[in-house]
């Protein structure tokens, strides 16, 4: 799982990109078009993920995995055969259907994968505090690995497109649509089938409590809050995409200085995702969630607070980097933990459309925030007091996340150092949780 979650990584950066300047370059689309596009494959991907979660739920996440991959392979394969801004369309919806139906069944089999492994240790099942934090820390612990394979591919993507692309767009497609038409094979013959029974967990279910459907995420109101305010971290790394070429020209780097922007956050995460995720598990959800927000937030007030003013000299992207380092260190503290904690929402049930839910948040986060965010970007090209509406904004928005989110972390997720349990015929002993 972790070397498909790198190659898929590399498969996806070595082409998506670097469609933007292939179709305004090549074939002469405006801007309008290429947004579209790019809009319209972001959509289909996040916006699609609770019901590519609920497929995998359904189907297994083996077959879901496999079926995801084939059809990014016709995304890509239709993109190399488009000319015209229909085919790009189209190609570009079927590549983001692909990583719908993908994403969310990895993350439910590594959720399956932290059960087995612990109950392969041997988990007592007796303590249910016990249970619900050792779960939660399994999952955290293979969503951290997922993480830092993900940014492995993330950086080696784009060096190796840029050799791929010496020989043409069509030949990164073709090489993608190929790495991706082998994992298919390779799920398909050593992945082992799905078990359609659930895992049990220490959440406030049961396994052998009955089955609320497909869509019982969104009956559970607990979840659907901590989504809604989880969506803020995609809301809030995204702003390197949208937010971040608008600091950049502000601050005079140039366009050309994004590849470092993202080179950095590549080499923190790869990093430091590891030993953040480590002390994140032992300080547990209550303090990981508010410091992660509590992190972008500051993130976004520096960014504010520098924008009004001219950069330094010497250093243009010094803002830019405090911005990156306050996102990637707040989305290291947050993304595991939050992961890890779907276990216990989910209490027994499939986990595919849970995740699927929780990706599906973000994206809408994304388009109605970028949206609101667009006409405060078009006043912080220059170093003015028109700069900061957007940056301090997004402070607020990942404060108010800081300060509320922990009202929803699963009840099963231990709160204090110390709880009374009391013993029958006994007097209350404490204990450590």
């Amino acid at each position: 799982m972790l070397a498909s979650q790198l190659i898929f990584h590399i498969g996806f950066y070595s082409v998506v990109p670097f469609l933007a300047g292939v179709m305004r370059d090549d074939f002469g689309m405006g801007t309008l078009a290429v947004g579209i596009v790019l809009g319209a494959r972001t959509f289909a991907q996040q916006g699609l993920f609770l019901f590519g979660g609920a497929l995998a739920d359904r189907w297994g996440a083996r077959q879901s995995m496999i079926a995801g991959c084939l059809v990014r392979v016709a995304g890509f394969l239709l993109l190399a055969w488009a000319s015209d801004f229909p085919l790009f369309l189209l190609g570009a919806v079927v590549t983001g259907i692909g990583g719908a139906l993908f994403a969310p069944a990895m993350q439910s089999l590594v959720a399956s994968v932290a059960e087995r492994r612990f109950a392969e240790k041997g988990g007592r099942q007796d303590d249910p505090a016990h249970c619900a934090a050792a779960r939660k820390n399994h999952g955290s612990t293979l969503f951290s690995l997922l993480v830092v394979c993900g940014e492995v591919g993330t950086v080696v993507g784009p060096l190796l497109a840029t050799l791929l692309l010496k020989t043409g767009f069509d030949t990164a497609l073709l090489v993608g649509a190929g790495v991706f038409a082998v994992m298919a094979a390779v799920f398909l013959c050593f992945l082992p089938r799905s078990h359609r029974d659930a895992p049990k967990t220490a959440g406030r279910k049961t396994a052998s409590s009955p089955a609320l459907g497909l869509w019982s995420c969104l009956r559970e109101k607990q979840f659907v809050r901590f989504a809604a305010f989880y969506s803020v971290n995609l809301l809030a790394t995204n702003q390197l995409y949208f937010g971040m070429p608008v600091e950049l020209e502000r601050s005079g780097a140039g366009a050309s200085a994004l590849a470092v922007v993202f080179a950095y956050a590549s080499v923190l995460t790869i990093t430091l995702q590891w030993p953040i995720a480590r002390l994140m598990r032992k300080a547990g959800p209550d303090v990981a969630l508010p410091l992660g927000f509590a992190l972008q937030s500051l993130g976004f007030a520096s960014m504010a607070a520098l924008a009004v003013i001219p950069p330094p000299s010497g250093l243009p992207m010094l803002p830019a980097l405090l911005l990156v380092t306050g996102l990637a260190l707040g989305n290291m503290c947050v993304m595991p933990m939050a992961m890890g904690l779907v276990m216990e929402f989910a209490a027994g049930r499939p986990t595919g459309a849970y995740y699927g839910l929780l990706a599906t948040a973000g994206g809408l986060a994304v388009v109605f925030g970028n949206a609101a965010l667009a006409p405060l970007y078009e006043l912080a090209y220059r170093p003015s007091i028109t700069a900061f509406p957007p940056w301090l904004l997004l402070s607020l928005f990942a404060a108010t996340t800081a300060t509320f989110i922990r009202r929803f972390v699963p009840n099963s997720a231990p709160r204090d150092r110390h709880t009374f349990v009391p013993l029958r015929g006994r007097r209350p002993r404490r204990v450590r949780t």
